[in-house]
C-alpha cells in the first residue's frame, strides 16, 4: 500500500500535536477524550484544500482547535435544550412518554451497515496499523502504552493511527 501525497499542513500539525494536546486538556478538562479531539482536528486539517494558503500555521491550527471545541460545546447545549424541551412538553403536560432510550429502527439498520463497512475496512488495513488501531480504540490503551507494547516510538503509533483514520474516514459512509 503506497501512501498518497502528504497534505502540506500535516507536518505543522504533527509539530504542534503535543501543544494542541495541552491546549485541549486545559480547556476541556481531564474528563475529555483529548485523543478524540486531536483526531477530529486531524480530520479537519486533511479536509482543508491543499492549495489553501496559510500564512500563520500555528494560529490557523489553534483557530481550528477552538472552533472544534466551540462546535462540540454548542452541540451538547443544543442537545440538552432539545431533550429538556421535549421532556417538558411530553411528560409534564401528560401528552406522552419520556424519550425512548432505544434508537429508531432505521438508525439501527444504518448503524449496522456502517459497522459492517467499518469492520471490513479495518480488516483491509495493514496488519501493524490494524493492531495499533485496535489497541488504542478497542482496548483503550494510550499511544504511549501501545508504543511500549509494540516496541515502537510514540510518533510511529501516531502515524499509524492517522493512516488508519484517513482510510476509515474515506471508506466509511457518514
Amino acid at each position: 500500500m503506497t501512501a498518497p501525497a502528504a497534505h502540506p499542513l500535516i507536518p505543522g500539525y504533527l509539530a504542534q500535536r503535543d501543544a494542541l494536546r495541552r491546549f485541549f486538556r486545559a480547556r476541556a478538562g481531564a474528563s475529555a477524550d483529548v485523543e478524540d479531539l486531536l483526531q477530529d482536528l486531524y480530520l479537519k486539517v486533511i479536509a482543508v484544500d491543499p492549495g489553501t494558503e496559510v500564512k500563520d500555521l500555528n494560529a490557523y491550527l489553534y483557530r481550528l482547535a477552538s472552533n472544534l471545541m466551540m462546535d462540540r460545546w454548542r452541540s451538547s447545549r443544543r442537545g440538552a435544550a432539545r431533550d429538556g424541551a421535549w421532556r417538558e412538553v411530553t411528560v409534564t403536560t401528560g401528552a406522552g412518554e419520556d424519550i425512548a432510550d432505544a434508537p429508531a429502527a432505521d438508525d439501527v439498520v444504518i448503524g449496522r451497515e456502517r459497522l459492517a463497512v467499518l469492520l471490513k475496512t479495518m480488516e483491509a488495513l495493514p496488519d501493524k496499523t490494524r493492531r495499533i488501531f485496535r489497541m488504542h480504540k478497542f482496548e483503550g490503551l494510550s499511544y504511549a502504552e501501545v508504543a511500549t507494547r509494540m516496541g515502537i516510538s510514540r510518533s510511529s503509533v501516531e502515524k499509524h493511527m492517522m493512516d488508519a483514520l484517513r482510510i476509515l474516514f474515506a471508506k466509511v459512509p457518514r
